[in-house]
């Protein structure tokens, strides 16, 4: 298996989030898709869902992906407190690892303050602001 992207689903503040995942990770949107750019004479959409995200992407390194999608309103509410999955960022240096817990977090709930782990890498785990949970690691072996 070479790669596996995870997909979140938010509740109407996909956009947002991904403003603030790529304002830590850097790089550019690959793909950007509106509930309103599907419409057509047998797919009506709510004005209240036209501008909300489809599909979002934002490339993680050379192999990885990060994906999401705003839920509408008519498939129910997404329970940001019951996220049962944790996204796990393998750093290649502390000081990467130092940099992207300390910005995905701001704002969010620390679990686990970063630092020396009892298994030999360098991790800390966290529930960002729009509740999903992180887990930042580094491994020097």
């Amino acid at each position: 298996m070479r790669t596996i992207n995870p997909w979140i689903n938010f509740n109407g503040n996909a956009e947002e989030a991904f403003n603030f995942y790529k304002s830590v990770f850097g790089g550019e949107f690959t793909k950007v898709v509106r509930f309103k750019d599907l419409e057509s004479a047998e797919f009506k959409v709510p004005e209240k869902e036209a501008n909300k995200i489809m599909t979002i992407a934002l490339p993680l390194g050379k192999h990885n992906v990060l994906m999401a999608n705003d839920v509408p309103e008519f498939m129910g509410k997404v329970n940001e407190q019951e996220n049962r999955s944790k996204i796990v960022v393998n750093a290649e240096s502390r000081e990467e690892a130092d940099n992207i817990f300390n910005g995905l977090s701001a704002g969010g709930n620390i679990e686990g303050p970063i630092g020396d782990s009892p298994w030999g890498t360098y991790a800390g785990m966290f529930r960002d602001k729009y509740g999903i949970e992180w887990i930042v690691e580094f491994d020097p072996s």
